[in-house]
């Protein structure tokens, strides 16, 4: 009585013998496959070949991907290095805002930034980040515990930027000194790209930046 294999016991078979085509090498030259890559039937160990070839191929363009992101990720960090120590040289704390916003235009290429602060010391009071803030404006900042990323949608905060009609996104990002729960104000980066700040981007190196921004303008507050 013949019995009828189908294709998973024999693969189980093979499995639990792995010698079997060491003991049946003529089979690796008989055995005919059908190849995507050749179009073409081709041996066992011609398949075996492509099939390796193909998983280092993939394993190549994940390397290099990560080689793409480490070179990126370098980038970012010379940036921020370069744009906190220029925040460490300013010696005069009323430079400080405008050294900030410029650092980030000319260092990040950010088309336009600005920031509003208020709680600050009286000496500050007429400096242009102290312009009037709208209770709305604050209410939000208070609330705003990571930068927001995304499309303009006729901001209160965007309207404080030099070109806002050109701004298609934006980011915002709270200025807290420390874990406290109220904000002392608001920074704002936006371009003329609608794909440069979006709502599913990692937000994590613009909450660096926050931070710095928070701890360089604090010395501002009275």
């Amino acid at each position: 009585m013949t019995t009828q294999l189908d294709s998973d016991s024999i693969a189980e078979y093979l499995l639990d013998h792995p010698h079997f085509f060491e003991e049946h090498a003529e089979l690796l030259s008989t055995i005919k496959l059908t190849s995507p890559v050749m179009g073409r039937a081709v041996s066992l160990q011609e398949r075996q070949m492509e099939i390796l070839r193909e998983k280092i191929k993939v394993q190549e363009l994940h390397m290099a991907d990560l080689l793409r992101i480490a070179q990126e990720n370098d980038e970012i960090t010379n940036k921020f290095q370069a744009w906190t120590r220029a925040l460490l040289l300013a010696r005069n704390d009323a430079d400080l805002p405008r050294l900030l916003v410029e650092g980030l235009k000319e260092i990040f290429h950010v088309p336009q930034v600005t920031l509003r602060a208020w709680n600050v010391a009286e000496k500050h009071a007429d400096a242009w980040f102290t312009s009037a803030v709208s209770d709305d404006a604050r209410i939000f900042s208070n609330g705003l515990n990571a930068p927001f990323c995304g499309p303009n949608n006729d901001f209160e905060t965007v309207s404080w930027l030099e070109d806002a009609a050109s701004v298609k996104s934006v980011a915002i990002l709270a200025l807290r000194v420390g874990a406290a729960p109220e904000a002392f104000g608001l920074l704002v980066l936006g371009s003329p790209d609608p794909t440069r700040f979006t709502s599913d981007m990692g937000t994590d190196f613009l909450s660096r930046i926050g931070e710095t921004a928070s701890a360089a303008l604090a010395c501002l507050l009275h």
